[in-house]
């Protein structure tokens, strides 16, 4: 495949998966934001509608307003802008495999900074998952793009690193 194609799926893919993202969090507000919660395989699964001003787990929520916008919105977009630079330049050094992990990274890392940006710091979640108390804070699609493309990521290198996958094959 042509450099540009891969760019062009790439860059669509992305876009594919922030829609996604937006479409779920859209029906998140819908049908489970004034809603009590639901819950699935004997509360495995639980919908709830959050809105999250801070990072993962509410982390900074309580920073003042313009602090949360640089660190929680600005300083993510330029890193996402980076990483999506650094991945254009390399295209042709990964595998379609690898590409798809930064590919999920990006996507889910914008889907949170358009919520933040677009809806003054919110950003909307509305699932955890868990049994009794043990249980997972409450999450999005993106978060688990994200978490997707960085445990990807961090097997593919590792396994690499350990000789358990040949490097033309990451």
């Amino acid at each position: 495949m042509k450099t540009w194609q891969k760019i062009v799926l790439f860059s669509l893919t992305c876009v594919a998966f922030i829609g996604i993202d937006r479409i779920t969090k859209q029906l998140a507000k819908e049908h489970l934001m004034y809603a009590e919660p639901k819950s699935y395989f004997h509360d495995t699964f639980r919908f709830e509608y959050v809105e999250n001003t801070g990072a993962a787990l509410s982390f900074g929520d309580d920073l003042p307003k313009a602090a949360s916008f640089w660190l929680l919105s600005i300083v993510p977009l330029l890193i996402m802008i980076a990483l999506f630079i650094y991945v254009i330049r390399q295209i042709n050094n990964f595998t379609t495999f690898k590409l798809f992990l930064f590919t999920l990274i990006i996507a889910g890392g914008l889907g949170n900074i358009i919520d933040r940006i677009a809806y003054d710091r919110h950003v909307t979640d509305f699932m955890n998952m868990g049994i009794s108390d043990l249980r997972t804070g409450i999450f999005n699609v993106a978060d688990m793009y994200i978490t997707a493309g960085v445990i990807g990521l961090f097997i593919v290198y590792n396994s690499k690193n350990k000789g358990l996958l040949k490097p033309d094959n990451v």
